[in-house]
C-alpha cells in the first residue's frame, strides 16, 4: 500500500482543525487518527522530522469523497462541511485564509452538485443563533443560492466557484451586526446605518488584509449592493457587473426566507412572487425563481386533504413537488412520514405554511434524511 510523506501534503493540514486523514509513523504505526487535530506549528514540524506518513488511498479529494458517499451519509456531510466553512469564514486573520476558504468551500460545492434538492433544503431550513453565527449562516445561505443559480445560468465552473466565495465573504465585516439586527425590534441607529452603508468597503479591506488578490472577487464584494438604476451603495454606480448583480439578488431572496425576531420568514412561494414583481424580466431573477420554484425542498405545505407535509424534492412540474406527509388529514402526527403523489387531487398542495404553524418538533437531521430517503 503506497504512502506519502506528510510534509508533501502539508497544505491539507490546518492547525486546530480535524485532520482529513490518518497520520502514521515511519513504521506505519498510527500516530493521529483522522478527525484529531494538530494544535501547533511545533507539533507539525515534529511530525515532519520523524517522517510521518499518510496512506495515499486516504488522499482522495473532498469532491471525490462526496461523489462516492452513500446517500444516507449526505445529511451528516452537509452538517460537517457547513460547520467547517463557517469556522473558516470567521478567521480572516489566520494564515493562508484564501487557501483555507478554497479547501473548506470545495466540499460544499460538491454537495450542491451531488444533490441540488438537499442544497435548497439547507437554504430554507438552516437554524440560527445570535450574532456572528447568524451572520455566517446567512452568508452560507446566500452562497449556496448563488452557486445554484450560477449553474442554472450555465456559468463555467470557475465562475460558479468564484460566485460562491463572493457571496460567502461579501458581508465579512458585518457578520456580528447581522445577528444583532436579526434580534432588534427598534429602528436602525445612525451608527448602524453607517456600518451597513460602509460594509462593502470594509469587507474588501478585510479580504485584502487576508491575502485575497482576485480583483474580480474584490470588485463584486465592493459592488454587491449597487443597482442597475444607480440607487445602490456605496458608490451609486449603474454597472456593478454580473457577479455583483447575482450576489445582490441572491442576498435579497435569502433575506426574505430568513426569520428575524421582528418578523417571520416570508413563505417561499410569496418570496418568489415578490422577486418577480420587484425585478420583472431580469434573467438572473428568472433563473433564481425557476431554480427554487414556488414549493422548494424544505418548505412546509398544506395539502387539499388537510394534512401537513414538507417538500422533499422538486417535482415534474412546479405545482407538483414531492412531499412527505408529517400529519394525517386531522392534523395528528404520523409515526413515520409518508410520501404522497401531489399530482392526485386529495394530495394537491394548497399553499406554503410557516414553520410556526407546524406543531411538530423535528430535528434538522431528521428532516434532511427525508430528502435523501
Amino acid at each position: 500500500m503506497p504512502y506519502a510523506e506528510l510534509s508533501t501534503v502539508s497544505h491539507r493540514v490546518r492547525l486546530g482543525a480535524p485532520l482529513p486523514f490518518n497520520v502514521r509513523d515511519a513504521d506505519r504505526t498510527l500516530l493521529l487518527a483522522r478527525g484529531q487535530q494538530v494544535e501547533s506549528t511545533e507539533q507539525l514540524t515534529a511530525l515532519f522530522e520523524r517522517g510521518a506518513l499518510v496512506d495515499m488511498a486516504e488522499l482522495r479529494s473532498p469532491r471525490d469523497e462526496i461523489r462516492q458517499a452513500a446517500r444516507a451519509e449526505l445529511p451528516r456531510l452537509w452538517t460537517d462541511c457547513l460547520g467547517r466553512v463557517a469556522q473558516t469564514l470567521l478567521e480572516p486573520w489566520s494564515e493562508g485564509y484564501a487557501a483555507a476558504l478554497d479547501e473548506a468551500s470545495a466540499p460544499v460545492q460538491a454537495l450542491i452538485e451531488r444533490d441540488p434538492d438537499l442544497a435548497i433544503f439547507h437554504v430554507l431550513r438552516q437554524g440560527h443563533s445570535a450574532d456572528v453565527a447568524y451572520g455566517a449562516q446567512r452568508s452560507l445561505q446566500t452562497a449556496i443560492t448563488g452557486y445554484l443559480v450560477a449553474q442554472r445560468l450555465a456559468w463555467d465552473h470557475a465562475q460558479c466557484e468564484r460566485a460562491f466565495k463572493v457571496m460567502l465573504t461579501m458581508n465579512l465585516s458585518m457578520l456580528e451586526l447581522q445577528g444583532r439586527l436579526a434580534r432588534q425590534a427598534e429602528p436602525l441607529s445612525p451608527d448602524q446605518r453607517e456600518q451597513l452603508r460602509s460594509h462593502p468597503l470594509r469587507s474588501v479591506r478585510l479580504l485584502e488584509q487576508a491575502g485575497i488578490g482576485d480583483e474580480v472577487w474584490l470588485h463584486a464584494v465592493l459592488c454587491h449592493h449597487e443597482q442597475e438604476d444607480g440607487q445602490g451603495y456605496p458608490r451609486g454606480i449603474s454597472e456593478p457587473g454580473e457577479l455583483a448583480s447575482l450576489a445582490r439578488r441572491a442576498d435579497v431572496y435569502t433575506s426574505k426566507l430568513s426569520a428575524r425576531d421582528a418578523r417571520s420568514a416570508i413563505a417561499a412561494d410569496l418570496a418568489g412572487r415578490q422577486m418577480f414583481m420587484q425585478d420583472p424580466g431580469h434573467p438572473m431573477t428568472a433563473a433564481l425563481v425557476k431554480e427554487f420554484g414556488i414549493y422548494p425542498p424544505g418548505c412546509f405545505v398544506r395539502l387539499a386533504s388537510g394534512a401537513t407535509g414538507i417538500v422533499v424534492r422538486r417535482g415534474a412540474t412546479i405545482t407538483t413537488p414531492q412531499v412527505a406527509c408529517l400529519t394525517d388529514d386531522q392534523g395528528q402526527p404520523l409515526a413515520q412520514p409518508q410520501e404522497v403523489d401531489t399530482g392526485l387531487r386529495p394530495h394537491a398542495v394548497t399553499g406554503v405554511i410557516g414553520e410556526g404553524m407546524v406543531n411538530l418538533r423535528l430535528s434538522l437531521d431528521r428532516l434532511a434524511a427525508l430528502v435523501t430517503a
